[in-house]
């Protein structure tokens, strides 16, 4: 079997690289891992080795190369469908589909004032700016209304792990990190996302890194 690398950015902010890592390594299958430090002098260049779009992340399988975190989870399902990163029902999917490329795609305001800083504890005036009321209010809707019609089967969405669960991933830091409060029942939801082994061993990564400049 060819060799799985993964080309992350730095742990404490790089949510996009986190998403595919936790969807890698759902899968079980060994990978290498190299990690760019962001916001340096070098980075460009160093990513320039591996990213045709000069961004992080990007999957190697052996000759093919995957950029994109969305493309690569994607890839990841397709190549190892024993792993289930998506639900099997097809209606449920679309559903797992749909959230996650609202995440993808969405939620501008969060991710701009709210940047991923998972080793931080603080709160920041971006909580009030234009839209970020909105787009937690929107979110944490999401997770209550995907928990109570699909998530009988397990902690997460839809029940099992999914790729919609990387993807809300970082959000769940963010919260952390700028003490959003969690709906009660999405309590539950939390812990199961940040009690995953693969999100431990990243969180434990990202407080080891050095301070950086904000990055999301």
């Amino acid at each position: 079997m060819s060799e799985l690398t993964l080309v992350v950015g730095s742990k404490n902010f790089s949510s996009w690289s986190l998403r595919p890592y936790l969807a890698l390594a759902h899968t079980g299958q060994p990978f290498r891992e190299v990690l760019v430090p962001l916001d340096t002098p070098e980075t460009a260049a160093l990513i320039a080795m591996h990213s045709p779009s000069g961004r992080v992340p990007v999957l190697k399988h052996g000759d093919t190369v995957v950029w994109d975190s969305l493309s690569i989870c994607e890839y990841l399902a397709e190549a190892f469908p024993d792993a289930k990163l998506w639900p099997e029902d097809r209606a449920t999917r679309a559903m797992a589909r749909s959230v996650t490329s609202e995440m993808h795609s969405g939620f501008t305001a969060l991710r701009t004032n709210l940047p991923m800083d998972i080793s931080a504890r603080k709160t920041v005036p971006g909580l009030d700016a234009p839209g970020v009321h909105a787009d937690i209010a929107r979110i944490q809707g999401l997770w209550a209304g995907c928990r109570e019609r699909y998530g009988k089967g397990g902690p997460f969405l839809f029940g099992a792990f999914s790729i919609a669960d990387a993807f809300y991933a970082p959000v769940i830091t963010r919260f952390v990190t700028y003490g959003v409060p969690f709906r009660p029942e999405n309590v539950p939801y939390r812990d199961a996302v940040l009690g995953l082994p693969a999100m431990i061993k990243w969180t434990e990564a990202a407080q080891g890194e050095p301070p950086l400049a904000r990055y999301r």
